[in-house]
């Protein structure tokens, strides 16, 4: 009998069960790891996909967040400046953001400063509101002041008016007013006194009278008249060339042909009567005589002589 027949047993019914069985079990595992990262890869592909929608999602978010920043900005002019530094901070934390979801994913990092972008958004919307409620009330109250500044200036300008008008009025009032004005030519007659002439070649002195009408307007005091005779070629019979002969009259220096004070007490009329006496080698020519008097700037006066050959 061949010795090798019996080298390699058949193996018993029992040791081959359990060889198919620990095969089976391989199997059932193999097909069960497989199941398992195909479903692995599936999630990670939906996660990935839920990823990138809460990605988009957020930039959306932030970019239509700026955008309607901007147009607040735009809509509100040069007041945003005002804001300017809250403005910085908006951008920074929105470019922050963007900056996250372009290197890292961190959900509820980026959710946390998407919402504090959002509280800060909203309160510059606010704050800008405010501002603009702010000017349009004080824009209101300068219209306001200003309409109150331009009726109280017309009041003022009516007021000043007034006052001038009234002013002018007063100054019209406190004007000496003649009456009886009268001019003559004189001569002496030795013991006779004065006797009147209109010969020019005869005249000695020129006498001028008048009544000066009293006003409770003037204040009392020293007043000085002047007066101005006018020959017929209107040069003006003076005293002298000099300043001492001469009186401001509008802000003009005039020369006077007679000087007089009067000590002027409201009350009564005064009667006044001022002479020019001729020099001896002075000679009078015959024609009319236009006598002007004079107080402060005031004409109060005239009349005329007519004196003959």
């Amino acid at each position: 009998m061949d010795t090798q027949q019996f080298s390699n047993p058949i193996p018993r019914p029992n040791a081959t069960r359990w060889l198919y069985l620990l095969l089976g079990a391989f199997a059932l595992i193999i097909i069960g790891l497989s199941i398992w990262l195909i479903s692995t890869k599936s999630n990670l592909r939906v996660l990935q996909e839920e990823k990138e929608d809460q990605k988009n999602a957020f930039q959306r978010e932030v970019d239509s967040l700026i955008y309607v920043h901007n147009l607040t900005k735009e809509a509100y002019g040069s007041l945003a400046d005002s804001l300017i530094t809250k403005d910085s901070l908006i951008q920074a934390n929105a470019n922050e953001i963007k900056r996250l979801l372009n290197t890292e994913w961190e959900y509820y990092k980026i959710k946390r400063k998407l919402d504090r972008l959002q509280v800060i958004s909203q309160g510059y919307v606010r704050q800008m509101d405010s501002l603009y409620e702010v000017n349009r009330e004080l824009a209101e109250e300068n219209v306001r002041i200003k309409e109150e500044v331009n009726i109280e200036r017309k009041r003022n300008v009516q007021l000043t008016r007034a006052k001038e008008e009234l002013s002018d009025k007063v100054e019209m009032a406190a004007v000496f007013k003649t009456y009886n004005v009268s001019a003559d030519g004189v001569r002496s007659r030795g013991s006779r006194g004065e006797v009147e002439t209109d010969k020019s070649g005869r005249v000695e002195r020129i006498r001028i009278c008048f009544s000066l009408a009293q006003n409770p307007i003037i204040q009392p005091g020293t007043k000085h008249i002047y007066i101005r005779i006018a020959q017929p070629d209107n040069k003006i019979l003076v005293r002298g060339r000099g300043d001492e002969y001469s009186f401001m009259y509008q802000g003009e220096r005039l020369q006077y042909s007679i000087h007089k004070q009067v000590d002027y007490v409201p009350g009564n009329d005064i009667e006044l009567c001022a002479y020019w006496d001729k020099r001896e080698t002075q000679e009078l020519v015959p024609g009319v005589y236009n006598i002007d008097i004079y107080e402060g700037d005031n004409i109060i006066g005239q009349v005329s002589l007519n004196l003959k050959k």
